[in-house]
């Protein structure tokens, strides 16, 4: 909730997964997104777990960021996949700065 009131000061359109496995099924029903924040720990299916699954789907574009309190997490994401990790509570600057990153990119892209 705190992650979804930052992106909002933003202006970013938002879609929220109650858990790991919706996050897939997100995917699976062909949802295209430029950045997606991921927990650790998510019911049913944990983050690390769902991002191992959307990237063996082929989904290389997208903009995967770990999220976790345990700063020992990092590793996991990372070699499941995840493009950067971000310790919790993420900070509004941090926010900023990886949207403005996807924004860049997808910009340069369509020149």
């Amino acid at each position: 909730m705190v992650l979804s009131m930052m992106l909002r000061k933003f202006d970013c359109e938002i879609t929220m997964a109650k858990n790991g496995k919706e996050f897939v099924d997100l995917f699976l029903e062909g949802g295209k997104f430029d950045i997606v924040f991921c927990d650790d720990y998510m019911l049913i299916m944990s983050g690390p777990e769902a991002i191992e699954k959307i990237r063996a789907m082929g989904e290389s574009d997208v903009k995967i960021l770990g999220l976790s309190t345990n700063n020992n997490a990092q590793e996991m994401f990372m070699s499941v996949g995840a493009d950067v990790f971000v310790p919790k509570p993420m900070k509004l600057y941090v926010l900023g700065a990886m949207i403005q990153e996807v924004i860049n990119k997808k910009d340069n892209t369509m020149v």
